[in-house]
């Protein structure tokens, strides 16, 4: 089952209430999502140890091939 950007949005926002968050339907399928999430709680991380965290929020929907998010194109930042 496809997933919503706004499903997606709702579950980063969880763990980043804060963050500046944009969600991209890259191919009009719901499965293949872009997402940029800008937050300061990043300040002083990697980019692995910021992509970690936000999958991590996205609580196992894109675990194997039964995920309900099959691709996401993850940017993340803090803000300048």
């Amino acid at each position: 089952m496809a997933m919503q950007a706004k499903d997606i949005e709702d579950l980063i926002r969880l763990s980043f209430p804060d963050a500046k968050i944009t969600i991209t339907d890259l191919a009009g399928d719901g499965n293949h999502y872009a997402a940029e999430v800008i937050d300061a709680s990043f300040k002083g991380q990697n980019r692995v140890q910021q992509q970690r965290a936000v999958y991590a929020a996205l609580k196992g929907k894109m675990d194997g091939s039964q995920g309900e998010l099959h691709a996401l194109a993850l940017t993340t930042k803090a803000p300048e």
